[in-house]
């Protein structure tokens, strides 16, 4: 790959990583909940989701659903009852001034941030989006996959930690149990918001 190729690339997975979604909310409000270190085997699930995501674009397993629209649609509805339930969980979570050390309610787990992923249409453009665009052709395949690879790997957990660090901020701010009841709302609406996205594509 050429500099220039993989400047575009590290500019298309930072951008497509970093900007607003159901991954993003989620490490917010687990980062306000949570804090930090809690919250990591969330930001672990999303970044290991979205490599499988890309293999899976690479070696051909997402042309399925290209085939198969019904499959495509299957995984819209179960996209959009995830998310719900997730954006749920969110706006019910109790009152917790941020304390990690006493834990109330389990944070989300590195599975579930990695079956997210398989839901998440915005993590299935970014893996179709970045083999179609960036991927070589010939011997020079396998390489061009490694290198989208290594580059979504540090987008996602860059653009992860940006997100965890405002949401933790933000727990730190919140001091009232109206203000942690208003932040939770919010942020459950917001994961809620993301579903009508996922049929827009």
């Amino acid at each position: 790959m050429t500099v220039s190729l993989i400047l575009s690339l590290s500019t298309f997975m930072f951008i497509s990583a970093v900007t607003p979604g159901p991954n993003n909310m989620l490490l917010t409000s687990s980062g306000a909940n949570f804090g930090i270190r809690r919250s990591i085997p969330l930001c672990l699930g999303i970044v290991l989701g979205m490599q499988t995501i890309l293999l899976l674009s690479a070696f051909g397993v997402a042309a399925l659903l290209l085939i198969y629209p019904a499959m495509h649609t299957g995984l819209k509805v179960l996209g959009s009852l995830y998310l719900l339930w997730l954006a749920w969980k969110t706006a019910t979570s109790h009152y917790k001034r941020l304390d990690t050390s006493t834990p109330s309610m389990p944070p989300i787990k590195i599975y579930q941030g990695w079956l997210l992923q398989f839901l998440n249409p915005k993590t299935w453009l970014m893996g179709l989006g970045a083999v179609s665009s960036y991927s070589l052709a010939g011997e020079q395949y396998g390489y061009s996959i490694l290198t989208i690879s290594v580059v979504m790997l540090f987008s996602s957990i860059i653009a992860g930690a940006i997100w965890l660090m405002l949401g933790s901020l933000i727990g730190r701010l919140l001091r009232s149990r109206h203000s942690w009841f208003m932040f939770n709302i919010a942020m459950g609406i917001l994961t809620a918001a993301c579903v009508p996205l996922i049929w827009l594509n």
